[in-house]
């Protein structure tokens, strides 16, 4: 078995283990995706049909790299050739369709993506079954948000006291736990609080369903609902996916286990990656009990552990290893490799964060000087506005650097061009056309906008009721470019025909980034050019724009130092890492009027282990005596973590100030 060469015991023993329930327990930078994708070659090498395996993760990035990497390795093993673009899509265009030993036909492949993008997948497959619209839209976060303001403005809440994304968590946790609408609304009964949610939860949904849309939540929810509700839906999945990959399964919430469950329930091969040490989001819904109790779900089930690290050096893994050592909540293993001994962890202490930012960028400039790669580089942070002052630091050095969290697709000039193609595809998306019925100006005024919602056209002054017919007759237009032109093409042509692009020509530097940004979304449509059909096209690109993270907006090719919260970086590796504001408070992190419970402790805990593995080479740890938070410059302590680390794994990392230089002896 040629494919199986590369591979440790450990890791050939999870691939070759097909049959029942099996937990891989995979340490940080042990090789958990190749083992993913060689268990799928292994799989249709044994004769099992390419498109009865199912494969989830969590990121479209995580997702993409697994698509690769087993299109590479299935062309590879059986000699065939493809055409076309593998990102964002399980269809493809092969050269040659002839069946190849180990049965696969090349027109076959597995499936692969996120839980979300399942979701959608499900429930367009079901959508007359859940009297939904097959082109549903979806709402990203800021259109739920705005559709809960509405709700608040409704209510006569005040939005200072009630703010619209505490409100938002709220349901979204709820929704994360299974929970629908009316059985939380009975149980809240007689509680201030819950009472207001459920008040607001009832009018977003009036909202949703209103413009024919669901929320990401709604993706899970609606999807574990009706694989419990419909048996005959249940039985045609379980059917279909014999063979299931859950990737991450530590971070996995109520309804997602529920998904995994119900998907599996029949066949019992469930194969699940994770690591205890590494479940960062509780916060978010994730709970760790769903890896604790895999054993309790499935009796039977198998158990490798993977230990060994591909990417780090022996000090950083000894480091980590004794810093997760002290939680309880977990499954004992020690990462180890055969990388070396590699640098001592680099410690800075600053006089503030001014010092400590100034630190940073100073040191990532001279790691640069030395033939480091910028996308080498992160800084990593607890909080995010610890981002302000080292973002202050890195232009002053004329340091290139990016920071994550600013998303491409949420940017106006984006969501405007995608508010056109919503709007086109989906006429009830009240949202997307009060966004783009004025952009550019029309002169629509907001008492029209209100009469036309109101279905009261024929009110309407001859004039106005032209301006209105020649938009309508422009969204008719770019429907039948949508339907007969390849998805880039028609969205140049909205860009031009709608009027934008002449708009923002005439504007000064700002509108030229804006234009550029748009021509940006033109490139990454052409993804979708080759899709078999021209609705596919429009569906999954929607559907993956909708669903994009942080972790999708990392740019490749720019060549930029990374700044990012820890959370970001979880699944990411870069050569160098800076961790800093290690202080008390801070990192660990204790939230306003809370206290840290145990369970809070042990996962502020395994957040550092995260960051800590995110290493290649070397890691600087950095924290500030003094540090301004809320405008009160307060004395800091610095975090226990660091006290953690025994000294022999520690180097002091100093600097002089003096003639505008900073000095660094290592």
């Amino acid at each position: 078995m040629q494919y199986l060469l590369g591979l440790n015991e450990r890791q050939k023993d999870a691939v070759m283990t097909t049959e029942g329930p099996l937990l891989i327990v995979a340490g940080a930078g042990a090789g958990k995706t190749r083992v993913i994708t060689h268990r799928i070659l292994h799989l249709i090498k044994q004769g099992v049909a390419p498109e009865s395996i199912l494969a989830i993760t969590f990121t479209n990035k995580a997702a993409k790299e697994m698509r690769e990497r087993v299109h590479t390795l299935i062309t590879k093993d059986q000699g065939i050739a493809y055409e076309g673009d593998f990102d964002g899509t399980n269809r493809h265009t092969p050269v040659r369709t002839d069946v190849h030993p180990g049965g696969l036909n090349a027109k076959r492949f597995p499936w692969l993506g996120t839980f979300h993008s399942l979701g959608v997948h499900i429930l367009r497959e079901n959508s007359g079954r859940l009297g939904l619209a097959k082109r549903f839209t979806i709402f990203d976060r800021s259109d739920s948000l705005s559709a809960i303001k509405e709700a608040i403005r409704e209510t006569d809440l005040d939005p200072k006291s009630f703010e619209p994304g505490k409100l938002l968590s709220a349901i979204s946790r709820e929704k994360g736990k299974m929970v629908e609408l009316a059985e939380f609304k009975a149980k809240s009964e007689g509680e201030y609080f819950p009472a207001i949610v459920a008040d607001i939860w009832e009018k977003y949904e009036a909202v949703l369903k209103k413009e024919k849309a669901l929320d990401f939540d709604d993706l899970l929810l609606k999807t574990a609902l009706l694989l419990k509700n419909e048996p005959s839906i249940r039985e045609h999945y379980q059917k279909l996916w014999r063979y299931i990959h859950i990737d991450e399964y530590q971070d996995t919430n109520h309804v997602q286990y529920m998904i995994a469950k119900l998907l599996a329930d029949e066949h019992k091969n469930i194969a699940v990656v994770g690591d205890i040490d590494q479940n960062i989001y509780s916060w978010r819904g994730a709970s760790i009990k769903n890896i604790l109790n895999f054993e309790k779900d499935y009796p039977n089930a198998k158990i490798v552990l993977l230990e060994e690290n591909y990417r780090s050096t022996q000090t950083i893994l000894t480091v980590a290893n004794r810093i997760i050592e002290k939680n309880k909540m977990r499954r004992e293993k020690t990462l180890f490799t055969k990388n070396g001994e590699g640098e001592k962890v680099g410690l800075f202490t600053a006089y503030d964060e001014m010092q400590e930012a100034s630190f940073i960028a100073q040191r990532s400039k001279q790691l640069i000087a030395d033939g480091i790669s910028p996308s080498e580089i992160a800084v990593l942070f607890r909080a995010n506005f610890q981002s302000r002052v080292l973002e202050e630091a890195f232009l002053r050095e004329e340091v290139i650097y990016q920071v994550l969290g600013i998303r491409f697709f949420e940017r106006k000039e984006v969501k405007d061009v995608l508010a056109y193609v919503r709007a086109c595809e989906n006429p009830d998306s009240i949202g997307d056309l009060r966004r783009i019925i004025n952009v550019p100006a029309r002169g629509i005024g907001k008492v029209t906008l209100l009469k036309i919602l109101a279905g009261k056209e024929a009110e309407l002054p001859p004039a106005m009721r032209e301006k209105f017919n020649s938009f309508k007759k422009l969204l008719r237009d770019l429907k039948e470019k949508l339907a007969t032109l390849p998805l880039s093409e028609a969205i140049k042509w909205i860009v031009t025909a709608s009027g934008i692009e002449a708009e923002l020509k005439k504007g000064g530097s700002e509108d030229e980034e804006r234009l550029e940004n748009i021509k940006e979304l033109v490139t990454f449509a052409t993804r979708y050019d080759h899709l078999v059909t021209r609705e596919e096209a429009v569906d999954k690109f929607l559907a993956d724009v909708a669903l994009q993270s942080d972790q999708d907006e990392l740019k490749d090719e720019k060549p930029a130092v990374r700044l990012m919260t820890v959370h970001a970086s979880k699944g990411l590796e870069f050569a160098y890492v800076f961790i800093s504001g290690l202080e008390e408070g801070l990192f660990p992190h204790e939230r306003m009027n809370e206290t840290r419970d145990e369970s809070a402790s042990e996962e502020e805990r395994r957040l550092f282990y995260v960051a800590l593995t995110r290493a290649k080479h070397k890691v600087f740890l950095t924290y500030a005596g003094v540090r301004t938070i809320f405008g009160s410059r307060q004395v800091t302590v610095p975090s226990e973590f660091i006290f953690d680390i025994d000294e022999e794994f520690l180097q002091a990392e100093n600097y002089l100030e003096g003639g505008g230089k900073i000095i660094f002896f290592d």
